[in-house]
């Protein structure tokens, strides 16, 4: 008869492994959004243990990203999702697209003020891509990057989910979904 087999953990990663995490940020469809994107990407990727580099990176990917949503999506929201699987990190910007356009390469001159973003993600991430919305609603713009060499990704604790809620903006007033909280 064999011995019995030890009780095997249900939905868990083996010691040491890394946990997969996502982050969430409901931002208002305005200028000051960016900001405010960028420094709660990089204050929830420095919890997460991430690489100064890679989290650098995730930042530019971020801000490029969301800009573009403010810029052309003539919408009122943009929801900012960070999605980690301890290989990779996910970007993803979510816009209502009311302006009706897709966001495509564009090949600036050396004079041109604008036009340089989806390069920049482009040069930074592994690849990036535009898929609707799953309710039809708008579109989801994504970056995949993956750890710059010797860093890791999601290295510390998990603590899933991270729901990024920054104090709104001043035309805005408060906001009707809940507590809202800088990080």
């Amino acid at each position: 008869m064999a011995p019995p087999s030890l009780p095997q953990s249900v939905g868990r990663p083996p010691a040491g492994a890394a946990h997969p995490r996502t982050g969430v940020l409901d931002l208002p469809a305005v200028p000051t959004a960016v900001g405010l994107a960028r420094t709660s990407v990089r204050r929830l990727l420095g919890r997460w243990g991430t690489g100064d580099c890679t989290t650098d990176n995730a930042v530019l990917v971020t801000s490029e990203l969301v800009t573009n949503a403010v810029k052309h999506s003539a919408g009122d929201r943009i929801v900012c999702r960070i999605h980690t699987d301890g290989h990779r990190l996910r970007i993803e910007v979510e816009d209502e697209n009311r302006g009706g356009t897709l966001p495509t390469r564009r090949r600036p001159g050396p004079d041109d003020q604008g036009g340089r973003g989806l390069l920049l993600v482009g040069m930074l991430s592994g690849d990036w891509g535009v898929r609707d919305a799953p309710d039809g609603s708008g579109l989801i713009v994504w970056a995949d990057l993956a750890p710059e060499p010797g860093e890791t990704v999601a290295a510390g604790p998990s603590s899933l989910p991270h729901t990024l809620r920054p104090a709104p903006h001043p035309a805005e007033g408060s906001t009707s979904h809940g507590t809202t909280a800088r990080l």
